[in-house]
């Protein structure tokens, strides 16, 4: 159970400008984080109330926009999406480090009880796409002050269109990672940051090589023909045949793929007649499948199509399968992770940095850019203090709450992957 609403409306309002307990105060940094936050806190509040969801969010934009040329910094804004990019010019040439943050919230009515809770009444930042733009912005202040440290250009990226609306693919075909109005040439790195209630406050976690899952959708939709219920056999009765197909399906995984190279197949909609005594003539599933190396994921998709195949001619009806391919396998850069990971504990000790044992069935469109350039995405713990980890609402949860202190974390390490990479 999540912590009570009005306990957590206490922890994140008191403690906004507190010192994460996991992190020392010792790093230059880190401290230099910490001084800006009760600032950042603001800014992420206002964010907070205001969520937009998918590629149009022009109030997201706006504020996104202001915060960057309040830096002396010159905004360019996406023309099929309502994005953000600018670049920090460093002091000498170089190349240049990509630094990401997602700015979509979700279709969803936040109950956190927090005094600056969404104010639509039908979205949220229930996955802290908030915090992520927050963190970045203070990272470029940040950078800002430091130019004269850079060798090269931070090419800082804010993306709407995270949650299932592929917004990444659409900043790259724009030019993202060449020279123009959209973006900047050269990038050599990328690196982006996930907050959590999964980990514990100011805890960086990562992994090399596969870290999120490819993400494909599911629909079938079975065809038998419709009669009474009372007389099943002068029908061909779809609805058997649609729960034959989701025991099929799920026995086929665990008979085909290797129990150590993960693989998710999960129909979670199912829909098909309209009362207790007539069988349709027709059932839809939907569902999603999630793979963790791109072989398995070419091999289920076969497996599906060769599973509905014998399903429908066992029960004489006819099934069709389609896959709608989802976001690509997010594989994180063995030498960039060791890298951040590294710089976690530069940051905060060892205690700060986690290498991941194993990858995260979720997906996310980060992967498009790491396909083009090497790079990795880290996930910063912000549970609240004293809280568990089964005690805390996750993320996409209606009361998920996240500990903004932890925020300085995630700009400081933002801002030494790019000190530290165009160190020159």
């Amino acid at each position: 159970m999540a912590q009570p609403a009005h306990d957590a409306t206490d922890d994140a309002t008191d403690d906004a400008t507190a010192a994460p307990d996991a992190v020392p105060a010792d790093h230059p940094l880190l401290a230099a984080a910490r001084a800006i936050l009760p600032e950042l806190v603001e800014v992420r509040r206002r964010l907070h109330r205001t969520p937009e969801v998918g590629l149009q969010l022009p109030k997201t934009q706006a504020i996104v926009a202001e915060q960057v040329r309040s830096l002396g910094l010159e905004v360019r804004l996406g023309e099929t999406t309502t994005s953000v990019v600018a670049v920090i010019e460093g002091a000498r040439p170089g190349p240049t480090i990509l630094l990401r943050a997602d700015m979509d919230g979700l279709p969803l009515r936040e109950d956190t009880g927090l005094d600056f809770a969404s104010e639509t009444g039908s979205t949220m930042h229930a996955c802290g796409h908030d915090t992520h733009m927050t963190m970045l912005l203070g990272a470029a202040r940040l950078l800002v002050e430091r130019r004269e440290a850079l060798a090269g250009r931070v090419l800082l990226m804010f993306q709407p269109g995270e949650e299932g609306y592929a917004g990444a693919r659409y900043m790259l075909d724009e030019g993202l990672l060449a020279e123009g109005p959209h973006g900047a040439a050269g990038v050599e790195r990328a690196f982006a940051i996930h907050i959590t209630t999964r980990l514990p406050d100011g805890v960086v976690g990562l992994r090399g090589g596969s870290l999120m899952a490819a993400s494909d959708r599911l629909v079938g939709v079975v065809t038998g023909r419709g009669g009474h219920a009372s007389a099943p056999h002068d029908a061909v009765d779809p609805i058997t045949a649609a729960a034959d197909l989701v025991l099929q399906l799920q026995t086929a995984i665990t008979r085909n793929v290797d129990v150590f190279d993960p693989t998710v197949l999960t129909i979670a909609r199912i829909a098909g007649g309209t009362t207790n005594n007539i069988i349709p003539e027709r059932v839809e599933i939907e569902g999603t499948l999630r793979c963790v190396s791109d072989a398995t994921r070419e091999k289920m998709h076969a497996l599906i199509g060769r599973v509905a195949d014998g399903v429908a001619r066992t029960h004489g009806v006819t099934i069709e399968m389609t896959i709608d391919p989802g976001y690509p396998l997010l594989a994180n850069d063995e030498t960039t992770a060791d890298w951040i990971l590294d710089l976690a504990t530069k940051l905060g000790g060892p205690e700060a940095a986690e290498r991941f044992a194993s990858p995260i069935m979720g997906a996310e469109d980060f992967a498009y850019v790491t396909q083009a350039v090497p790079g990795a995405m880290a996930f910063l713990g912000a549970r609240l203090p004293g809280q568990e980890e089964q005690d805390a609402a996750p993320n996409h949860s209606n009361v998920v709450v996240f500990h903004e202190p932890s925020m300085a974390m995630g700009v400081a390490l933002y801002a030494a992957a790019a000190l530290d990479f165009l160190a020159g």
